[in-house]
């Protein structure tokens, strides 16, 4: 499958960056980053299947994996004549991103944003599968804003946290239940030694869903030289919330 990409900066130098979002988000979750990022860098950001632009997966329930997710971003890189790029993952795309640095050979730095090894297995998300293929993001979306944004953030920007919310809502059923699949399986824990590359880990200090401890067992179970940043305040999407802080991490971590 070739997903949906956004692309800018295209005529700057050196290996391309390669941002991977959320489950239930698009590349408009990316916008501050794209912005700072592009300034020097050819950046590029893909949509999972089912979300945003992205065609929808035509996996049967319970059979996509972590592996199909990475091929499909690798394919689409291949379409776009990438080889070496650096990556930039948030939640279901650092768990990607850790994948694709480990397994590839075509990974030269990499971030792990508000990410996990292990995302708690079959009991998580085999019920959010079911829910989300039979009635869709509605009855999650709350809570999934919830997560992503601090209270005061969601006070303070009504408006920013309802466009977040349609993004979730957009996501189609299919889409984040494939994903979530594939999550259901997902324990990196054991293969974390083999990234071997740069690695910048973020993680927000008041995100209830991949907290700073989760993050930093990432940045202890690698053997590439690790930065590690905390930003504050930051629930789950502090690329949205705290962009400068994130943004000023990326920049010095890929100049």
């Amino acid at each position: 499958m070739i997903l949906h990409s956004v692309e800018y900066g295209s005529d700057n130098p050196g290996d391309p960056v390669v941002l991977l979002g959320s489950i239930a988000s698009t590349t408009d979750m990316w916008l501050p980053q794209l912005d700072a990022l592009s300034a020097t860098r050819r950046v590029i950001a893909l949509d999972h299947p089912g979300h945003g632009g992205s065609p929808d997966p035509d996996a049967q329930p319970g059979e996509t994996s972590m592996s199909d997710l990475a091929d499909n971003i690798l394919a689409t890189l291949d379409e776009l004549g990438v080889e070496q790029f650096a990556v930039v993952g948030l939640s279901l795309g650092g768990a990607l991103a850790q994948y694709l640095t480990a397994t590839s050979g075509r990974v030269t730095r990499a971030a792990f944003l508000c990410t996990a090894a292990y995302f708690g297995g079959t009991q998580k998300w085999h019920p959010r599968s079911e829910l989300t293929r039979a009635q869709g993001l509605e009855p999650m979306a709350d809570g999934v804003i919830g997560l992503w944004f601090t209270e005061q953030f969601r006070d303070t920007r009504p408006a920013t946290t309802a466009f977040y919310r349609r993004m979730v809502t957009s996501t189609r059923g299919v889409g984040y239940a494939a994903c979530s699949d594939a999550l259901a399986h997902w324990d990196f824990s054991g293969q974390l030694k083999e990234i071997t590359v740069p690695v910048l880990t973020i993680a927000g200090a008041e995100d209830e869903s991949t907290p700073p401890a989760t993050v930093q067992a990432i940045a202890e179970g690698v053997s590439g030289l690790v930065t590690s940043v905390v930003v504050s305040p930051g629930a789950h999407v502090p690329t949205v919330e705290v962009p400068e802080q994130v943004n000023q991490a990326l920049v010095e971590f890929f100049a």
